[in-house]
């Protein structure tokens, strides 16, 4: 029967632990040199044990060259790298914060609206009752504070109606002193008889026989078509 595949997890046995570190190195080693030499490649090996003890390969270029190598070429990879994922990065990660911040933002509103409180401590429900109460205090104040300037207003529109209702009644009752003040309107034109008045006088004229009065008065009713003198003069010329 052939060899088990070897489940890969930490060696609990300390002393199974420390022998089968000391075979995997050996052959981790073999094969670093193995690559170098089949594949002319520069190799640098580093390995730390449990105890810190150091465990080092490197090929004739020696350590030190290869991890200033290593180092330079690192350096370019991550400057190159970086410019085209500066700005990326940037507003990633400006994602994931205002992400975090909107997630926060509708969970408190959730619990300022009565829900999800069953994850709250005891202690948080009364921070939430605290925010909650002087809320509650400054739309109350700022409230009251409409209401009373409302109030102001209509008290001045008030007055001003009032004023402006006493200014109308001084002016009528002065029209009305002027009114009582002047004689009646016959008094005023005593010249000018009613239309009453103007029949009956009509009528009494023609009952006493007097037509020549009537046709006296349609006679100077009548204009007069007789030319001027200036006018005749101006034609026998």
């Amino acid at each position: 029967m052939g060899r088990g595949r070897v489940m890969l997890k930490r060696i609990e046995n300390k002393i199974n632990r420390q022998v089968t570190f000391s075979k995997r190195r050996s052959g981790l080693l073999k094969k670093a040199h193995e690559i170098s030499v089949l594949c002319d490649a520069d190799v640098a090996l580093i390995v730390f044990s449990t105890r810190g003890k150091l465990c080092e390969y490197a090929t004739d270029a020696s350590m030190e060259r290869i991890l200033e190598r290593y180092e330079r070429y690192s350096y370019a990879e991550r400057q190159l790298t970086a410019t085209d994922n500066e700005s990326h990065g940037s507003w990633t990660m400006e994602h994931a914060k205002l992400k975090s911040r909107t997630e926060l933002l509708q969970k408190t509103q959730r619990h300022f609206m009565g829900e999800e409180l069953d994850s709250l401590s005891l202690k948080e429900l009364q921070n939430l009752e605290q925010q909650l109460d002087t809320a509650l205090k400054h739309i109350r104040l700022r409230k009251n504070q409409l209401m009373f300037e409302s109030i102001s207003v209509l008290q001045k529109k008030d007055k001003a109606l009032q004023n402006q209702n006493n200014f109308l009644s001084k002016k009528v009752k002065e029209v009305e002193k002027e009114l009582a003040q002047q004689p009646p309107l016959e008094q005023q034109n005593p010249e000018n008889m009613s239309s009453f008045q103007f029949s009956a006088y009509i009528s009494i004229g023609c009952g006493e026989g007097g037509d020549g009065a009537v046709a006296e008065m349609e006679k100077q009713a009548q204009p007069s078509t007789s030319m001027p003198p200036w006018m005749l003069q101006h034609m026998n010329q």
